[in-house]
């Protein structure tokens, strides 16, 4: 089992920036692929950011590219979303995923472990 703590959400301006956490426990977070998704009201959980075992590989959402950069600190366990230029649409709650191979990360259903989530509002 790993489980999975984000924090790091707030209320913040359009062009603001915030950094979210995730921190983990439990089994070696090492080894894990990690992802971070976000959900608006009404409308599907979605992709932002993958990241592999090593940090070595990202992959993100073409809405996010270039604002968003996703890093891990494995001695740490930890995993952090640094969220630039922030826009209203951005808002949502984030969550931080889990899972053993970084394949198909964009899919939702393919990850072990969630987070409870943090809410991210951006105002315009």
């Amino acid at each position: 089992q790993v489980q999975l703590v984000e924090s790091g959400g707030g209320l913040v301006q359009a062009g603001d920036s915030l950094r979210l956490s995730c921190a983990a426990s439990g089994r070696t977070f090492s080894n894990y692929a990690m992802g971070w998704f976000r959900q608006a009201p009404g409308k599907e959980r979605e992709f932002v950011a993958a990241i592999n075992w090593s940090g070595l590989s990202t992959l993100y959402a073409d809405s996010v590219k270039g604002r968003f950069t996703i890093s891990r600190d494995n001695a740490k366990n930890t995993v952090a979303l640094q969220m630039n230029s922030l826009k209203p649409e951005d808002t949502a709650v984030y969550y931080c995923a889990g899972r053993k191979y970084y394949v198909r990360v964009i899919v939702v259903a393919e990850y072990d472990y969630w987070g409870q989530g943090t809410q991210v509002t951006v105002s315009s």
